[in-house]
């Protein structure tokens, strides 16, 4: 996974009760990463997309863990991209960076994971809307 294919980042700030005995963010929290990010990724892609309405599942995720994140590292923070469209689900992949002292770029974790979309009337899995599709294309540019 490239650093350089992610256009959207969003700063974390790691909560105290995220950091286990060994004194690292526990791996569990980075699928809370994820989940931020993707939130806040969905607003910055798509002007037309709202939650009440839309919506998809978690069909499977998976995260790669690098180097451990401490309470001091600096600036800590979570890129996502869409990587693959698919007829009803796409693919994110996910980041998490943080700077060390040369401000040089230092990856903690990398994630991926596909989501279905989801009629929430039909309770079933829906064709991805050409227009969610074209959102993701303009976003991203290169898909």
């Amino acid at each position: 996974m490239n650093l350089e294919n992610f256009k959207f980042f969003k700063p974390l700030e790691p909560r105290w009760s995220d950091f286990d005995p060994i004194g690292h963010v526990n791996n569990v929290f980075y699928f809370e990463y994820f989940q931020i990010g993707r939130a806040y990724y969905m607003q910055a892609s798509s002007k037309k997309w709202q939650w009440t309405r839309h919506m998809f599942v978690i069909a499977h995720m998976e995260a790669n863990y690098q180097i451990e994140l401490r309470p001091n590292a600096l600036e800590p923070r979570i890129g996502v991209r869409v990587s693959k469209l698919g007829n009803k689900s796409f693919d994110f992949e996910y980041i998490v960076t943080s700077k060390n002292e040369n401000g040089e770029d230092l990856i903690h974790c990398t994630g991926k994971s596909t989501q279905v979309m989801y009629d929430m009337e039909a309770k079933k899995s829906m064709e991805l809307p050409d227009w969610v599709k074209n959102d993701f294309k303009n976003y991203e540019g290169n898909l």
